[in-house]
């Protein structure tokens, strides 16, 4: 069994870091540090806040991440999947809304990690998964039109459908400049990364953009024109927590952890198929939690692992988490001495990162590829799609889940089934001779709740035709409660009818659970059978017990 908590910088320092390793990580950690600057800058204004509180939750999710995660590659810090339910939050509870709910998030994410839900939550259905990834992308690049177009509105509802209602409404305000711009970023960002293969396209975009709109002045909104002159502070703050809050700002927090866990499992998978290495899952989620604690009470947003900067780090050389820890200085550094720097960068070029992170996101030939698969995926696709288009995040994840898993149930009780078997194949020629009164019947699939009513049905049709019925449970995986309630309602109703019930080829699993609710009792022990040929051994001497009994009362 995995570690509870074994941080991947522990194990490194413990198994000897030296030169050749600090030089990789030194690279790979200048490298994504550059990079991540202009995407953590983009990530914030999209969410809604300032571009500072990106390149903080950068700092402190990366600290916490690079210290205390179990993947050796992982680069931690705000993401884009998180813009849609930050902006949400946002809109709808201000920003001590947003700090609370990043703060249970965090705390939710520790206490997955505590009971070991990592290799759980990397369960959740691909259809979900693609489902609500490509309709966050969707939502990305409908807030991206703003500033792709510069229209010069107030903040905008986090709606799907009002934002375009507004957009159409203010056509006529739109800067071809900006949309200039915006399209330029896009190319570049394409074609630079075939240019340049250890460096995105996207930082060669940012750079070289803002350099032709200061010396041009072209005629475009700047982060300076928008926010002015750039501050931050260390202040560290914990929210005020009312009891009322809590509840209001639940569903929010469980979106984060879930949108969280998710994506840094996924990045830290992606980087094990990278580098045949293994990551700890409960020991990432417990640092994601770590890390959504202390984000929030610095002013920063919720963070996770991000896949583009964990594989760009690893495309740089990286060799241990020490290269997230110099990422994060190269960030630090670049807050506390240039921060006005990021004021000449064009609102419109950011738009342009996003729409280019919003194609990357969509995953766009897996959602068609999953149209033309099983009714049931499309289903859980679909659902998932449109509800985090058109109603929210949370609920896209909360409907998508349940909706996945009645319909898994559904079709995992389809598999369940009993049916006869015919002594006279080949497979029992040495059971031909069984004598009359036995009958043999197959169990298949696991006896849980979604199969147990058909379950019900089936074993009394079989009635009293015999007086022993041997059931073969070999193909029986499991038996749940509602599983054992049922099964003892067919025992009862078999004993009435004067049927010995023999129990063939019964799991440990299942033999436990009829042991401890006292079935294996009622049964009892010298009818639960290790196999058939046992089964049948057992039938036979029933019947001539049955047979003397019979003689004797007579």
């Amino acid at each position: 069994m995995e570690t509870l908590f074994k941080p991947k910088s522990y194990v490194v320092l413990k198994q000897g870091y030296n030169w050749r390793l600090f030089q990789k990580d030194l690279y790979a950690g200048l490298i994504v540090g550059l990079i991540a600057l202009p995407m953590v800058v983009a990530f914030a204004l999209a969410s809604g806040v300032s571009p500072e509180k990106g390149l903080i939750t950068a700092i402190i999710g990366g600290l916490v991440i690079s210290l205390l995660g179990g993947s050796r590659f992982q680069i931690g810090g705000p993401t884009a999947a998180l813009i849609v339910i930050v902006y949400g939050v946002l809109q709808k509870h201000g920003m001590e809304g947003l700090m609370i709910s990043t703060l249970m998030a965090g705390v939710l994410l520790v206490a997955f990690g505590l009971l070991r839900l990592g290799s759980v939550i990397k369960l959740i259905p691909h259809p979900l998964i693609v489902g609500y990834t490509s309709g966050i992308a969707l939502l990305i690049f409908t807030y991206a039109l703003r500033d792709a177009m510069d229209i010069p509105t107030q903040a905008l509802p986090a709606s799907f459908s009002q934002r375009w209602l507004i957009y159409f409404a203010n056509f006529d305000k739109v800067n071809f400049v900006a949309i200039l711009i915006t399209i330029s970023t896009i190319i570049i960002s394409f074609l630079g990364s075939n240019l340049f293969r250890k460096i995105p396209g996207y930082f060669l975009a940012v750079v070289s953009i803002s350099a032709v709109v200061a010396i041009l002045k072209l005629p475009v909104s700047t982060i300076q024109s928008a926010f002015g002159q750039l501050t931050y502070s260390w202040d560290f703050s914990f929210p005020g927590i009312e009891i009322s809050q809590l509840e209001e700002l639940v569903p929010s927090a469980l979106t984060i952890a879930l949108l969280c866990s998710i994506q840094s499992l996924l990045s830290a998978v992606v980087a094990d198929g990278m580098t045949s290495s293994n990551h700890r899952s409960n020991t990432e989620l417990i640092a994601q939690g770590a890390a959504n604690i202390f984000s929030p009470c610095f002013g920063g947003l919720p963070v996770s692992g991000a896949v583009m900067r964990t594989v760009t780090n690893i495309k740089n050389g990286a060799a241990t988490p020490f290269a997230s820890l110099i990422h994060v200085l190269v960030i630090f550094i670049f807050l506390i001495t240039a921060l006005n720097w990021v004021g000449y960068i064009p609102t419109a070029c950011l738009a342009g990162l996003l729409i280019v992170f919003a194609y990357n996101m969509g995953n766009w030939r897996s959602f068609f590829s999953i149209l033309k698969g099983s009714k049931y995926d499309v289903l859980v696709l679909l659902t998932s799609f449109f509800l985090t288009v058109f109603v929210n995040l949370a609920t896209a994840i909360e409907v998508g889940m349940v909706f996945a898993a009645l319909l898994f149930m559904q079709r995992t009780s389809k598999m369940s089934n009993i049916e006869s078997v015919d002594i006279d194949t080949d497979i029992f020629e040495n059971y031909s001779s069984l004598p009359k009164g036995v009958d043999v019947y197959e169990i298949s699939g696991p006896f849980f709740f979604g199969a147990a009513q058909s379950y019900k049905e089936a074993l009394m049709e079989i009635g009293g035709k015999g007086k022993v019925l041997i059931l073969r449970m070999r193909y029986v995986p499991f038996i749940d409660s509602t599983g054992l309630i049922i099964f003892r309602e067919a025992i009862r109703y078999f004993t009435v009818k004067k049927v010995r019930i023999i129990l063939s080829g019964v799991r440990d699993e299942v033999r436990e659970e009829l042991e401890n609710c006292g079935l294996a009792e009622i049964i009892g022990r010298e009818y639960i059978c290790e196999n058939f040929s046992e089964a049948v051994k057992t039938a036979t001497e029933e019947l001539r017990k049955r047979m003397y009994k019979g003689i004797l009362e007579q």
